[in-house]
Formats: structure tokens, C-alpha cells, sequence
């Protein structure tokens, strides 16, 4: 297939150069630093001359109007519930507007957002929530916000400092707490882009990892003022999947994955469709080695726009298909990715498990599932890059098999050949364990 006349190079520098629009939701449990946090981050973002609104937490607003939510009957707490989301999505819906408006890079930092009301009512509830408001739980958590940061509560690992003086709406008590934040939590799993700031350091710290997971997931540079960017680890887990009833809550996700022509080594293009239940979201991605530095730009997209750029794919990559599932584990926002047919022979049964972390590789471990058979870690091994596990061709009589972004033709051979005895191992482990234990597939 010809490559047709897209710049790439175009695209990626159009995008960067592009007025940026953020929307964030700062969430968590009672006392986890939302209120410190809003404010440090208003101020990071305006010193660096972007302008930053700050969306009141509708809750509060209500409740200090004199509510109180424990003392209403059922049918009233349901009724609060549908009001509240309501009033949240007009209220964001005028900031967003604003931002819009503005000539100028903008921060829309939501107090919670829309998904926090349904971890006050139940799942049967919160459906009929949605749908007697023509709601779609895809669009108003995935694609209405960029980011969710949750702020863990005190309660959980920094109980001396959780008080509930000077504040007119919170209540909770020690447990309470903590059971407000794990629902709070659980509220915003799938979503793409969760970070969870617990309390494994000081305060100071906390927020200053806050701004910097906000920084790092929108692409800007900071070097090292808050030096406390979590890094992607990417663990290769041997099968056989357990049961559901085996994990926390989860949500699982249809993922495809389509790589794009590119007229360059140093530079990746590739498409990303994801959803569930007929309904989607689009992502184009563009990773480029400048100066050394691995750049990358996602851009969100329409249907039309996927579809268009999909005419693009490169024929020498196969479609990535897998069921992406997403759950909390130890205040850690976890992501495994289950490889499904139809795919090249070397996905069949591959599981890999992702997350962000600031901590060691000696302190992360306790982090790890227990539930999971982890086989090892496998961050930056181009034996589990997607790229590669895509590849058309065996990797041996492959030119496009990639070692690393680079300008110089990466025929290593021999490199290359670990890389498939390392996949092959892992695969051995998986067929050795699942012959003895049977398996299980995920269902959507």
C-alpha cells in the first residue's frame, strides 16, 4: 500500500503548538488534600501562563444549603443523587464553555466529578439514573474528562492528620473515611487515565506528585522541580486468568489497536479504539525520538477522523485486539491488557499487566495483585512492545522488528532473537500452568 501524503511530522507539531484544553477531575476521600491540592496546582499552571478554572464540588454546594443526605428517605437520596449529577454537568458544562472561549491554554480542575454520585447509590439506581437522563456511562467518564486524579484520605496510611474540624460538610468518621474513598475509587474505574496519590510520604510530597502526574500526563515538561514523575511498569502474567469473582471490581474494555504508516524509524503512528457495549472512544497517538527524548502526543478523536486516518494502517502490522480490564488493587490503578484473536500466533494468551508508580522496584512489589501468577517484569522490553507483537512477519525475517526508535537500521539478529525466546518463555510458563489448572476468558 502507498503511503498516502499525510505529514506526520505536521500533525505531531500542530498538536503540540495547539491552545490546550484540560479537564481534570480531583477526586478522593474526606481529608485526602483536594482543597491544598486544587490550589497548588491553580498556582503552578498560571505561573506558567495558563488560565485555570476551578469547578465548585456540587455536593458541598448542596449540602451546605442545609441537607443532610443520611437523614433523607431512600426515594429522596436517589432523587438528590439525580438532581446533584444534574447540576454537576450544567455547572462543568458553563466552565468548559468558558474554556472554550478563552484564547489562552486552560486548566478545568473539576471538585469530583460526574461518576462520584453513583458511588452513593446502587448499580440497578445509578442505571436508571442515566437512562432517564439520556446519559451514556462512556461519554460522561471517559470522554467528558482527560484525567481523574484521586486523592487518597488520611484515614488510609495518615490517620494522626484525618479531622473533620473546620469543615461544615464532612462528617465521616475514621472508617466511614475510608470507605467514602474506596468507593469514591471504584467509582472511576475504566476510565483510561487514573492516577491514585496515596499517602506513602510526607504532605509536601503528595502534592507535589499531584501536580507532576498532572503535568506528565498532559505532555508538558518540567525537569526535575518536583522529581517525583511515576514511571509505566508492564509485568508479563502467566495464565491462566482467574475467575472474575478472584478480582476486585472491575470493568472490562474491547481494545483495538491499529499502527499506521510512517516514513521514518523514529517515529511510531498508531490508532486506538476503545469501549464497550457499542459504544467508543478514539485515540491517535504519535511517538517520536528528538533529541534523544521519547516524545509522545495523544490526540482524541471523532469517529470520521479514526475512520479516515484508518485508511492509513500499515499492512506489514496486524490489528491488536484485546480485552483491556481495569481495577484497584492497594490504592493502585491497574490495567491488564488480555490478548484475543484474531491475532498473530505470538499474542495468543499473552497477558500483561500496567500501571504508574513513584516506588522502587523492591517497595512496588508488595504493590503486585496477589490473585495474578506475575511472571516478571517486562518494562522496556521490546519482546512485549506492541509494536513488535504486531508485526506481520516473524520477527527473524522482519526489517521492522524495533530495538529502540532510532535512525540506524536495527538488524540485530541476535538481539532479536532473545527477544522471541523471552516471549516463548513466558508462553511456556502460561500452557505449563493452564494444562494443570484449567482457564477462564473474560466475557464482555
Amino acid at each position: 500500500m502507498k503511503l498516502k501524503n499525510i505529514d506526520l511530522n505536521a500533525m505531531m507539531e500542530a498538536e503540540q503548538k495547539k491552545r490546550k484544553i484540560w479537564k481534570l477531575v480531583l477526586t478522593g476521600g474526606p481529608c485526602g488534600g483536594k482543597t491544598t491540592g486544587q490550589a497548588r496546582l491553580s498556582t503552578f499552571f498560571e505561573n506558567l501562563g495558563w488560565k485555570v478554572y476551578r469547578v465548585p464540588e456540587t455536593a458541598t454546594v448542596l449540602l451546605g444549603g442545609g441537607v443532610n443526605f443520611a437523614e433523607l428517605p431512600e426515594y429522596a437520596q436517589f432523587e438528590f443523587q439525580e438532581n446533584l449529577l444534574r447540576t454537576m454537568i450544567q455547572i462543568e458544562n458553563s466552565f468548559f464553555a468558558l474554556a472554550e472561549a478563552s484564547e489562552r491554554n486552560c486548566l478545568v480542575i473539576c471538585d469530583r466529578g460526574s461518576m462520584d454520585a453513583s458511588a452513593f447509590v446502587t448499580k440497578k439506581e445509578w442505571e436508571e439514573i442515566l437512562n432517564r437522563n439520556q446519559c451514556d456511562e462512556i461519554d460522561i467518564r471517559d470522554n467528558r474528562y482527560h484525567q481523574i486524579v484521586h486523592m487518597v484520605t488520611s484515614a488510609k496510611g495518615a490517620e494522626e492528620y484525618y479531622s473533620i474540624e473546620h469543615h461544615a460538610t464532612r462528617l465521616e468518621g475514621l472508617e466511614e473515611a475510608r470507605d467514602r474513598d474506596t468507593k469514591a475509587a471504584e467509582a472511576w474505574i475504566g476510565h483510561p487515565y487514573v492516577d491514585i496519590i496515596d499517602n506513602d510520604c510526607d504532605f509536601e510530597s503528595k502534592i507535589n506528585r499531584l501536580i507532576s502526574c498532572v503535568a506528565l500526563k498532559m505532555g508538558i515538561d518540567i525537569g526535575d522541580r518536583l522529581n517525583v514523575n511515576a514511571k509505566k511498569v508492564k509485568f508479563a502474567i502467566n495464565g491462566p486468568l482467574p475467575k472474575d469473582a478472584a478480582f476486585p471490581n472491575f470493568r472490562d474494555f474491547e481494545v483495538a489497536h491499529h499502527y499506521l504508516q510512517t516514513a521514518s524509524r523514529t517515529m511510531q503512528s498508531r490508532l486506538r479504539k476503545r469501549g464497550r457495549m457499542g459504544k467508543f472512544s478514539y485515540i491517535h497517538t504519535i511517538r517520536k525520538q528528538y533529541g534523544g527524548q521519547m516524545i509522545e502526543v495523544k490526540t482524541p478523536l471523532t469517529h470520521r477522523d479514526y475512520s479516515h486516518l484508518l485508511d492509513q494502517q500499515d499492512a506489514l502490522h496486524l490489528t491488536v485486539n484485546k480485552i483491556r480490564r481495569c481495577f484497584m488493587y492497594n490504592n493502585q490503578y491497574f490495567q491488564l491488557d488480555i490478548y484475543k484473536e484474531p491475532c498473530h500466533p505470538r499474542c495468543r494468551g499473552l497477558m500483561l499487566l500496567e500501571t504508574y508508580t513513584t516506588l522502587s522496584k523492591a517497595e512496588f512489589k508488595d504493590r503486585l495483585p496477589k490473585f495474578l501468577n506475575v511472571d516478571q517484569e517486562v518494562t522496556g522490553d521490546p519482546a512485549f512492545s506492541m509494536f513488535n507483537l504486531s508485526l506481520r512477519e516473524e520477527w527473524i525475517d522482519s526489517k521492522k522488528f524495533c530495538h529502540r526508535l532510532s535512525d540506524d537500521e536495527d538488524e540485530d539478529q541476535d538481539a532479536t532473537e532473545e527477544a522471541h525466546n523471552r516471549l516463548e518463555a513466558v508462553h511456556r510458563k502460561s500452557s505449563f500452568i493452564e494444562i494443570n489448572s484449567g482457564s477462564a476468558s473474560p466475557v464482555i
